[in-house]
């Protein structure tokens, strides 16, 4: 009978943690691997939480969660998608949850929404590609609009790309820049279509010589050994930042906020630095390939004005460069 109630309390006491343990559900744009990688590293260091996750690109993940908020019926905890436009969204519509994160003060305020509604957890910035063979050595935006870069250049419609919807919309609204300037590009005959992969082959295989594209990539086949290099413009790079957050409708909000917390730690920092990606956290430096922080300028962006005026915007677009 002894040895019963012990083999019984010893049953019990591991199932016990397992019956206590959270729950949550992630819907994230990270890619697969990073995604896995980035869960994996959360339930190292919190292994009493478990995180289900949901990955998609982000045009259908917000389809995907409108429709189950429509229905009353709200799945994720956390989100980690790629801009703070459709964060904005969610904001203005009351599901977005507020959390002040103890390690936001690493963080530059333009990182992360003042009543912590969401943090950017990395910098994609766009810039400037070139192949190695290229006559031209372009140094700023302008450059692209000079004579010699006609029917040179390649960029990603922000029709189909998140990341140049938000370049478009921080260079029109740059008082030197402006529409004006995506005239210019169609009259230079830039070719606008797909998103940043596409920019990506064309570049390094010499079909464009030239092209505008999220950093990392860039970067990342440079390393490998293809014949491209980054430029980042003078005047300022545009940006995403993979913004976390929480849902309101969440029922897990304690567990959410130490996945929140994790991601903006030192130690989830360094994960995107691994990754390949230039770490949000100031005191994090940045991967092979990038130069030094400090000397990356960041233009300026308007992430709820942006959501005001995007249908607008991209009808603009559609008139300058499919005329």
């Amino acid at each position: 009978m002894i040895r019963s109630k012990m083999l019984i309390a010893s049953v019990l006491s591991v199932l016990m943690p397992l019956a206590s343990a959270t729950t949550i559900t992630l819907y994230t744009s990270q890619p697969n691997v990073d995604a896995q990688l980035t869960v994996d590293a959360f339930h190292a260091a919190n292994p009493d939480i478990k995180v289900e996750w949901v990955r998609d690109g982000t045009t259908q993940l917000m389809t995907k969660l409108r429709a189950e908020l429509n229905s009353g019926v709200v799945r994720p905890d956390v989100l980690l998608i790629a801009d703070s436009i459709s964060m904005e969204s969610l904001l203005a519509d009351g599901h977005l949850h507020p959390y002040l994160s103890p390690y936001r003060t690493a963080y530059d305020d333009s990182l992360f929404h003042p009543n912590g509604y969401y943090y950017g957890t990395k910098l994609i910035t766009t810039g400037i590609v070139r192949h190695q063979r290229a006559p031209q050595n372009p140094r700023d935006w302008s450059d692209l609009v000079k004579p010699e870069y006609r029917n040179q250049v390649v960029m990603p419609s922000p029709l189909f790309s998140g990341a140049a919807l938000i370049h478009m919309a921080t260079l029109t609204d740059d008082p030197s820049l402006g529409w004006e300037y995506y005239e210019a590009l169609h009259e230079n005959q830039v070719m606008a279509q797909g998103g940043n992969g596409g920019v990506l082959t064309a570049v390094a295989a010499g079909t464009k010589p030239y092209g505008v594209i999220v950093d990392f990539l860039a970067i990342r086949e440079a390393n490998k050994g293809s014949p491209i290099e980054f430029i980042f413009p003078e005047s300022g790079v545009t940006m995403v930042t993979e913004p976390v957050a929480i849902m309101e409708e969440s029922k897990n909000k304690q567990a959410a906020q130490r996945f929140v917390d994790f991601l903006l730690s030192p130690e989830g920092q360094q994960l995107v630095l691994n990754q390949g990606y230039l770490p949000g956290h100031s005191d994090i430096p940045p991967p092979a390939g990038f130069p030094a922080r400090d000397s990356i300028k960041l233009m300026a962006f308007d992430a709820e004005r942006t959501l005001r005026n995007e249908e607008i915007n991209k009808e603009r677009f559609t008139a300058i460069f499919e005329r």
